[in-house]
């Protein structure tokens, strides 16, 4: 079993990370394989509306979106981090997420009934906007949300500060360990036979007719 976590900090190992790192090694501890997936530096287009990807199944701009959604296949769950920029994710990690669920939507095996959770760094406030705005994209993928005793967020201007942010560093601790958990239990499931539900057949309907 194998957990993606995906730091979309423009810092590779910078508050967003450590607490992401904090989480991996409490799954390493649970027996999980982890990876941390940094989206880097380099500009990230936003979704244009082209709908390529419905044609090609993967994003007309291939970049990390796809080399990412590649990885995401063999992935048995996700934990996607993100620091706080003006109340909200950051850009480049907003139009990550916008181009990898939009344009892998059409392939039900990537992301549909896979355990995820949103992991957010600020050196203050907007934390609970942003642990909003990531996990809209689970729940309308029907992915379900892994919790922890609060809402997974950690506080501080650096690395160093975020570590001694004791209550965020337990609040890692104990996703990683709920992941891990939902996780066996899932592969418990499927030992014993029990399967997923048939995906039904999207109906897609507008308010004006």
């Amino acid at each position: 079993m194998k957990v993606l976590l995906v730091n979309g900090g423009p810092h590779k190992e910078g508050c967003t990370y450590t607490a992401l790192n904090e989480v991996a090694e409490e799954l390493h501890n649970q027996g999980i394989e982890t990876e941390i997936f940094w989206i880097g530096i380099k500009p990230i287009s936003g979704c244009i509306a082209c709908h390529k990807c419905s044609e090609s199944g993967k994003c007309v701009f291939d970049d990390v979106v796809n080399e990412f959604a590649k990885k995401a296949k063999k992935a048995d769950g996700f934990i996607f981090g993100t620091p706080v920029h003006y109340a909200a994710a950051s850009g480049a990690m907003t139009s990550f997420m916008d181009r990898l669920f939009y344009s892998t939507s059409s392939d039900l095996n990537i992301f549909r009934l896979k355990p995820a959770a949103t992991v957010v760094s600020a050196r203050r406030a907007g934390t609970t906007a942003t642990f909003e705005q990531l996990n809209k994209y689970y729940t309308i993928t029907q992915m379900p949300v892994i919790s922890s005793r609060y809402w997974n967020m950690v506080h501080g201007s650096n690395p160093e500060e975020v570590k001694k942010d004791e209550e965020g560093m337990q609040i890692m601790r104990i996703l990683g360990k709920n992941m891990a958990y939902y996780l066996k239990c899932i592969e418990a499931g499927k030992e014993k036979g029990i399967r997923p539900p048939e995906p039904e057949k999207v109906t897609f309907t507008n308010f004006i007719r």
